[in-house]
């Protein structure tokens, strides 16, 4: 996910870069999305392995 965040983040600089502002802005936009979901997901199943972790000791 963060690949593809990072994907969007480039197409949106160069969309940026070459006068289409409001594309690129839609794709930073998208971008930062799906990198809050990524280290949303990060910290659940990290929890989740903390967790998991105490039970099987």
């Amino acid at each position: 996910m963060l690949k593809l965040a990072l994907t969007f983040l480039v197409i949106g600089l160069v969309l940026a870069l070459l006068g289409f502002g409001g594309i690129g802005g839609a794709f930073i936009g998208i971008a930062k999305l799906l990198f809050f979901i990524a280290i949303a997901l990060f910290v659940i199943f990290l929890v989740l392995g903390v967790i998991a972790g105490r039970k099987v000791v």
